[in-house]
């Protein structure tokens, strides 16, 4: 006689698979430093250098990679302003068949991006209904370095690059 536990009802975890393999290449614990274009933090604000670094690790069993982001940022005489800070989590997501990333960060922000991959590039976009769209870039056609992009949409549909950095990784 079997007696049924209903154990096997419970659905269980999924598996890392080759998505998530091809994921890693784009997050190496990386350094950068580069320029924030004029109004990139919004309307009036100035142009500013920034510097900074990421790390990124697997969760979950390796079905989630967690990045955490911070960049010091400068005025043009050298003025410290501020260090921004994120964390950032993206994978594969099956229900929907895209990966999907949610990040959080010092401002109050918490959003949630849709992301694919094409050939070397790794883009992830603000959901359609976000009050802000957004849309980050990284390249890893380059063998030494991941080139990174952050652009937001303006009132015309257009996208306004705020800040392009060579992530150089550690």
């Amino acid at each position: 006689m079997v007696v049924e536990t209903g154990v096997d009802l419970v659905p269980k975890p999924i598996e890392a698979g080759p998505e998530m393999d091809a994921l890693r290449r784009f997050y190496p614990d990386c350094t950068w430093e580069g320029r924030i274009h004029e109004g990139g933090m919004g309307p009036g604000t100035p142009a500013m250098d920034g510097i900074g670094r990421a790390t990124f690790e697997p969760i979950q069993d390796g079905r989630w990679l967690a990045g955490d982001f911070e960049q010091d940022q400068f005025l043009d005489d050298g003025t410290y302003v501020l260090t921004w800070k994120l964390h950032w989590v993206s994978g594969w997501a099956p229900r929907y068949g895209e990966y999907r990333a949610s990040m959080v960060d010092d401002y109050g922000n918490a959003d949630v991006y849709r992301g694919y991959i094409e050939a070397d590039r790794l883009v992830f976009e603000s959901m359609p209904d976000a009050p802000v769209r957004l849309r980050f870039t990284w390249d890893a056609s380059r063998p030494d370095v991941i080139v990174w992009r952050n652009e937001m949409v303006q009132p015309d549909g257009s996208w306004f690059l705020i800040e392009e950095y060579p992530m150089v990784p550690v």
